[in-house]
């Protein structure tokens, strides 16, 4: 149940910096586009769980710590992939081909990393 709870509260404390990331990169035309501010907290609240739940896996079977570069890496492509799957379902959310979902996800990325960071100093 504590890492049920733990994940939680991570997938909120790193998916509030990145409703501002995503609503940021989409402001500055990088390639995302966010017609709202609902559509960057569904996008984010998104790739949060989906970057959450596959670093949980990962690390239970001992094959990364995400507080490292490895962590921030897989972060970096899941948050891409999320992106460009999400641009096809979520109205109000449009990405310009791989480069526009890295160059947001290396914003959101480089949140998750700090975040992992952070977190990994707080519970220790």
């Amino acid at each position: 149940m504590s890492t049920l709870l733990g994940l939680l509260i991570a997938i909120l404390i790193v998916a509030v910096p990145s409703i501002i990331v995503i609503w940021i990169i989409g402001k500055l035309h990088l390639g995302l586009e966010v017609d709202g501010f609902g559509t960057a907290v569904l996008a984010a609240f998104a790739i949060a769980i989906v970057a959450g739940i596959l670093t949980m896996v990962v690390a239970f079977a001992g094959l990364m710590d995400d507080t490292g570069l490895v962590g921030g890496i897989v972060h970096l492509i899941v948050s891409a992939l999320v992106l460009m799957i999400l641009a096809r379902w979520l109205p109000g959310l449009r990405v310009s081909g791989f480069v526009g979902a890295l160059a947001a996800s290396l914003a959101i990325g480089a949140v998750y990393w700090l975040g992992g960071l952070l977190l990994g100093t707080l519970i220790t």
